[in-house]
């Protein structure tokens, strides 16, 4: 699906950014929005980080961000790599430095070469006089090696000297500005002035992806107003930090939504943090829910439901919409690679009369389950036509086997090589 939805009246638009390609990846320019996570695993750890990696690609993350802060863990993103092409991925990957990215790539050429972008703050890239020496350095190995690379500006790590100043020049005004605003150009500042240094290093434009990140979701927004009309570099979105459950969740999709629905974002991140021994492709599925219900993307058949009522005191049309959202997840990696066009598929499982049959009519299939004290019969639409009665206690599997035959008999099979 194009990027270029129809904007709500009144709604910011932004000039088109540059293109900054990732391995077989583009961000910016008209390009779809690109989804990306972030592993938790110990990098040094090659087998494991290689798992999760694969993992999160097969979720639908299409670049994978990798942390590399130790000598063994630099040595192992070559070997990360290798497993990776072994189980048949390429997904473009991340190198995530703070402190000793300079030398850790010196160090390490095959670190450098096996990564197609690198992460770098320049609120952490070092201290005092050592600070532009260090930055200078991971920018000539970033040309050296032919990498773009993200600066991104965090505003728990901001560049004390950079924020000393900022509040300098605030003190001398007239109208001196309240603290968040002077936070919110300090942020701005470091990311610009950072990518001005880039660019004087040598890194071309077309290499450069910008990020200033905050867990305030009006700070957020507020802070990428400001850097998408001042810059025409492609963004990174994400909310740092966001939390746990439905407050991550919540909070990402609400500082999202507002900046992409203006055009803003190129690439996003939802940064859950999981519960413990929890599945961190949840990240990857959010970032893509929010991209698909606002209409920039589609990845996988939507599944609306009921959300019931006194009509609807039984839990069966609730288990049929997790059983069904579950086996189009599920499916969809194999409908991927045969079919054209299946993600765009809208299926319907409601739990009463009332709404059942017209909802169930307005998606491609559908299925009206009876609500209390009603016929307990289940007609199912498909195109908005009714074709069969599903009654008795093997529904589920019969209505998948419908989801399935539709897949088949509607959708193109894609050419094979």
């Amino acid at each position: 699906m194009d990027r270029a939805v129809e904007r709500n009246e009144g709604a910011l638009a932004r000039r088109p950014t540059r293109i900054v390609r990732v391995g077989g990846v583009a961000i910016g320019g008209a390009h779809p929005v690109v989804v990306q996570s972030m592993t938790n695993t110990d990098t040094a750890d090659e087998v494991a980080t290689a798992i999760q990696v694969a993992q999160l690609a097969r979720a639908g993350s299409e670049i994978v961000r990798i942390t590399v802060n130790t000598q063994e863990a630099a040595r192992a993103v070559p070997k990360i790599r290798e497993r990776l092409l072994a189980m048949g991925l390429d997904v473009p990957l991340v190198g995530d430095f703070h402190f000793n990215g300079h030398k850790l790539l010196a160090d390490n050429p095959a670190c450098a070469e096996a990564l197609d972008k690198l992460r770098i703050n320049p609120g952490n890239v070092g201290r005092g006089a050592k600070r532009d020496d260090q930055f200078a350095q991971l920018i000539e190995l970033a040309c050296r090696y032919g990498k773009p690379v993200r600066i991104g500006v965090n505003w728990g790590s901001l560049d004390q000297a950079l924020l000393a100043r900022i509040m300098d020049e605030n003190a001398r005004r007239p109208q001196p500005k309240d603290a968040t605003r002077i936070m919110h150009e300090a942020m701005v500042a470091s990311a610009l002035e950072s990518a001005d240094k880039a660019e004087e290093l040598g890194l071309p434009g077309e290499a450069i992806v910008l990020s200033c990140k905050v867990s305030g979701v009006q700070d957020l927004i507020g802070i990428y107003r400001d850097l998408a009309a001042r810059c025409d570099y492609p963004l990174h979105l994400g909310l740092t930090e966001a939390g746990m459950g439905s407050k991550g969740i919540v909070a990402s999709t609400a500082a999202l939504s507002v900046l992409l629905q203006e055009g803003i974002g190129d690439t996003i991140r939802v940064s859950l943090t999981p519960e413990p021994n929890g599945d961190r492709t949840q990240e990857v599925v959010v970032a893509q829910e929010i991209l698909q219900t606002m209409g920039l993307r589609a990845f996988t058949p939507l599944v609306a439901a009921c959300p019931g009522c006194g009509r609807t005191t039984s839990t069966v049309f609730q288990e049929l919409a997790q059983e069904i959202q579950a086996h189009v997840r599920t499916r969809m990696p194999q409908w991927r690679l045969q079919y054209e066009g299946v993600e765009n598929m809208t299926l319907a499982v409601m739990g009463c009369v009332v709404n059942g049959p017209g909802e169930s009519k307005l998606a491609n299939i559908g299925i009206s389950l009876p609500g209390t004290g009603e016929t307990p019969v289940a007609p199912v639409y498909v195109d908005g036509e009714k074709t069969v009665t599903l009654k008795g206690d093997d529904i589920a599997r019969e209505f998948k086997a419908i989801v399935d035959d539709y897949v088949a008999r509607k959708y193109p099979r894609r050419a094979t090589t």
